[in-house]
């Protein structure tokens, strides 16, 4: 989803969730916005995914399309490895509430 189309869906919806997505032992972030049906949709730019260096730089970014909340989630090496999906309705176990 490029930055635009995501200004439009925001200023038109109102029940999705957006995640911020980190991975264990890197510094770099994804923003994923998943919608009432269950899709979901990576940020993009030119049809490449988003990496954000700084939780700034992606606080920054969510204003610009007018989010003020989102979910921080952590994917940890070891689900990766033994194939388990992240489960990131998990009340606060995988994913931690942003405001900003």
């Amino acid at each position: 989803m490029e930055f635009q189309e995501l200004k439009a869906f925001v200023a038109h919806h109102d029940n999705f969730e957006i995640r911020v997505i980190g991975h264990a032992g890197s510094r770099f972030y994804q923003v994923e916005l998943e919608d009432v049906e269950g899709q979901r949709h990576m940020l993009t730019r030119a049809a490449k995914p988003i990496l954000f260096r700084s939780l700034d730089d992606v606080y920054l970014e969510l204003k610009r399309a007018g989010i003020h909340r989102a979910y921080l989630v952590q994917q940890v090496p070891h689900d990766e490895m033994i194939g388990r999906e992240a489960h990131y309705q998990d009340p606060l176990t995988s994913r931690m509430p942003l405001v900003f």
